[in-house]
C-alpha cells in the first residue's frame, strides 16, 4: 500500500508538472549571438548564454552552435555523457514545436542519420577502443629516436654527416610526435580525461615546444566546424587565401585583393608550408 501510494503521488506530480515552452527553428535561430545564445540538444532548447563563458572546453567551441543543433557534437565530444547531463538541466528553457525537424533548417535529415549509422557501425566494430600497449611502444621508441639525435650530437659533434643525420632523426620523430599528440590531445587513449591530459602536455610541451591549452583551442574548433569559414581557425588564411564558394564572392563584392588570388594555387607551395610551421604557428603559440 505505502509503495502504491508513493508510486501514484509521483506520476501525479510529472501530471502536474508544467509543460516545458515550444519554439521554433526560426526562434532557435535568432539566438546566435555571443551576447544570446541558445542550441538544441535532443530537441530540448537551452540558453547557454552565461554558461558558455565557463564551458571547460572553451567559449568558442560551444558558441559555434548557438542557433543550431548540436546533439551530434554533444554526443561527439562527451565521453560521460550522464555525467555532462547535469550541467544541461538549469539551462533548459524548452523544447522544439511538435511539427519542426529534429535537425535544424539547412541541414540534410539523411545525411545525419547516414553519420549515426556509420558511427555506431564503427562504435559496434569496436575501432573506438585503444591499444594501450601500442601508444605506449608509440611514446618509448619516440624518447629513444629524441635522444640518439641528440647524444648523435653530443658525441660526434656538428659535422655534415651527424647533422644530417640527426636532422633526419630529429624530422622523423617530431613528426610522429605530431600525431601522437593528436591522439592524446583528444582524449581518445584513456578513459580518464586527465591521464591523456598529462601525457599530451608532455609530448606537445616537452617534445614539441607548443602549448597544448593553444593546440587545444584551435583544434577542438576545428572538429566542431571542420572548414566552416570563421569558424574553422584551420581555415582562416589571414588573406593571403581564399577558399569554398563563400570567401571568393565575398572578397569580389568588397573588391579585397591583398595577392593575387587568381594565381593562389601556383604561390601557394611558395609561401604556404614556409610560413605555416615557422612563423604563424610559432608566432601563435608564443
Amino acid at each position: 500500500m505505502g509503495k502504491g501510494g508513493e508510486q501514484g503521488d509521483g506520476g501525479s506530480a510529472e501530471r502536474d508538472a508544467p509543460a516545458l515552452p515550444t519554439y521554433s527553428w526560426e526562434e532557435v535561430q535568432r539566438h546566435n549571438l555571443r551576447t544570446d545564445q541558445w542550441l538544441v540538444i535532443d530537441r530540448k532548447v537551452y540558453n547557454i548564454t552565461q554558461w558558455s563563458l565557463r564551458h571547460p572546453g572553451g567559449r568558442r567551441v560551444i558558441g559555434h552552435y548557438a542557433g543550431e543543433d548540436a546533439t551530434d557534437a554533444f554526443l561527439a565530444f562527451h565521453q560521460d555523457v550522464h555525467f555532462v547531463r547535469k550541467f544541461l538541466k538549469p539551462l533548459l528553457i524548452g523544447e522544439l514545436e511538435p511539427g519542426e525537424p529534429s535537425q535544424d533548417r539547412g541541414k540534410s535529415p539523411q545525411i545525419t542519420e547516414d553519420f549515426r549509422a556509420l558511427r555506431k557501425t564503427a562504435e559496434d566494430m569496436k575501432l573506438f577502443e585503444t591499444n594501450h600497449m601500442f601508444f605506449l611502444l608509440l611514446l618509448a621508441h619516440i624518447i629513444v629516436m629524441e635522444s640518439v639525435a641528440w647524444f648523435t650530437v653530443f658525441y660526434f659533434g656538428t659535422g655534415w654527416i651527424s647533422t644530417i643525420l640527426t636532422a633526419f632523426i630529429l624530422a622523423t620523430s617530431q613528426a610522429q610526435a605530431g600525431w601522437l599528440q593528436h591522439d592524446y590531445g583528444h582524449l581518445s587513449v584513456y578513459k580518464k580525461s586527465m591521464w591523456n591530459h598529462v601525457v599530451h602536455k608532455f609530448i606537445i610541451g616537452h617534445l614539441k615546444g607548443a602549448s597544448a591549452n593553444w593546440w587545444n583551442h584551435r583544434h577542438f574548433q576545428h572538429h566542431a566546424k571542420p572548414n566552416i569559414f570563421q569558424k574553422d581557425p584551420d581555415v582562416n588564411m589571414l588573406h593571403v587565401f581564399v577558399l569554398g564558394e563563400w570567401q571568393p564572392v565575398e572578397y569580389g563584392k568588397k573588391k579585397l585583393k591583398y595577392l593575387p588570388y587568381n594565381h593562389q594555387h601556383q604561390y601557394f607551395f611558395l609561401i604556404g608550408p614556409p610560413l605555416l610551421i615557422p612563423m604563424y604557428f610559432s608566432f601563435k603559440s608564443s
